[in-house]
């Protein structure tokens, strides 16, 4: 169960055509793929992230958030 103060929304902003996005982030398991409206491009995390959420979202993911390792 998830704590008090945990987002669940993150806007991804792809890299490469600034994109916007607003997502619901899954509380379960990491996203490593995500496919961009705007240029169709599929993103993929940092090698130091865990997920896209991470790398390319305004707010970390869910376990990151709680100070847990994800993925």
């Amino acid at each position: 169960m998830l704590s008090r103060g945990i987002e669940l929304e993150s806007t991804i902003t792809c890299p490469h055509c600034g994109h916007k996005k607003t997502e619901t982030m899954p509380t379960n398991a990491c996203q490593y793929f995500y496919d961009c409206e705007g240029c169709q491009k599929v993103l993929k995390p940092h090698l130091e992230d865990c997920c896209v959420f991470c790398s390319f979202g305004s707010v970390k993911c869910p376990p990151i958030q709680e100070g847990e390792c994800c993925g």
